[in-house]
């Protein structure tokens, strides 16, 4: 079983940025991809980015492509996501996800969220 736990949610003004960190319990943290996926209100759920299990590839969702960058520390369990250059658009409830099929949004664990929230 994993279990994830989020941080550094919080409210910003366009163009400014935030740092998610997501940690991870259990020993197998380095053996399965990670990734972020966001949900804004009355929107459906949206691929935001994924990283492997080594952290040499990463994958990221048009609409953040260029802003965002993950990362990964595996001897810290935790994976982190770096969102630069902020949008009222990417106002939304970032989710840390493990493991399964995560651009696709079908990971096999899933946090409890965090809210980011992009004043303009």
């Amino acid at each position: 079983q994993v279990q994830l736990v989020e941080s550094g949610g919080g409210l910003v003004q366009a163009g400014g940025s935030l740092r998610l960190s997501c940690a991870a319990s259990g020993r197998t943290f380095s053996s399965y991809d990670m990734g972020w996926i966001r949900q804004a209100p009355g929107k459906e759920r949206e691929f935001v980015a994924r990283i492997s299990w080594s952290g040499r590839g990463t994958s990221y969702a048009d609409s953040v492509k260029g802003r965002f960058t993950i990362s990964r520390d595996n001897a810290k369990n935790t994976v982190y996501l770096q969102m630069n250059s902020l949008k009222p658009e990417d106002t939304a409830v970032y989710y840390c996800a493990a493991s399964g099929t995560i651009a696709t949004m079908r990971p096999d664990y899933w946090g409890q969220g965090t809210q980011v929230t992009v004043s303009s």
